[in-house]
C-alpha cells in the first residue's frame, strides 16, 4: 500500500494518471536537466512508471506533493533505490509555480522522517547534479552533508547525506 503523508501545507500522495501531463511537461523541459533529461515522452514515461513501481518491488518510490489548500499538484518527492543506487535517496522535484516557498524543504523533511520513522532505514542520501546549486542548498538546509566517499550512480553527482533525525 502506498501512503499518503500530510504536512501543515502539503499532501504528499500517490501518483495518479492525472499526474502524468504535469510530470511529462517537467521532465521533457530544460528543468529536467540536472536529472539527466530533457527526455522525450517515451523516457519521461518510463520514469513515471519507475517511481509507481517502486512502491511494489522496494516498498518505497515516489509521492506527488499537493497544496492541501487548492488541491494542485505542485511536484514529487521520492525515496528511490533498487539496482540503479547504491543507498537509499531521498530525491525531489518542483515544478516552476511551487519554488521559492519552502514547499521542497516541508516535502523532504516528511518523506525523509517517514523514511527513518516508518522505513527504519539505517542511510538515506542525496545524488545532485553538481551544477543544481539551489538543491545543494536545500539538501543541506535539511541538515545533508557532502560524502565525497560515497558510492554514487553518476560520478558527477555529489552525494549528500542525511542524518537521522531525532523523534
Amino acid at each position: 500500500m502506498i501512503p499518503s503523508l500530510n504536512t501543515p501545507r502539503l499532501h504528499l500522495r500517490p501518483p495518479t494518471l492525472e499526474d502524468w501531463p504535469g510530470y511529462a511537461r517537467f521532465m521533457g523541459s530544460d528543468r529536467a536537466t540536472h536529472m539527466g533529461g530533457p527526455f522525450d515522452a517515451p523516457g519521461a514515461w518510463g520514469l513515471f512508471c519507475h517511481d509507481v513501481a517502486q512502491w511494489a518491488l522496494m516498498g518505497h518510490g515516489a509521492l506527488m506533493i499537493e497544496d492541501r489548500a487548492t488541491g494542485q499538484c505542485l511536484g514529487q518527492v521520492a525515496i528511490n533505490h533498487g539496482p540503479l543506487f547504491p543507498e537509499p535517496e531521498l530525491g525531489w522535484m518542483l515544478y516552476t509555480t511551487a519554488e521559492g516557498r519552502g514547499i521542497a524543504f516541508e516535502a523532504a523533511q516528511a518523506m525523509r522522517d517517514w523514511a527513518f520513522g516508518t522505513l527504519g532505514l539505517e542511510t538515506l542520501v542525496s545524488y545532485i547534479d553538481a551544477e543544481n546549486t539551489r538543491s545543494c542548498a536545500l539538501a543541506e538546509r535539511l541538515g545533508a552533508t557532502r560524502d565525497d566517499s560515497a558510492a554514487r550512480p553518476d560520478p558527477r553527482d555529489l552525494v549528500y547525506r542525511h542524518p537521522k533525525p531525532a523523534f
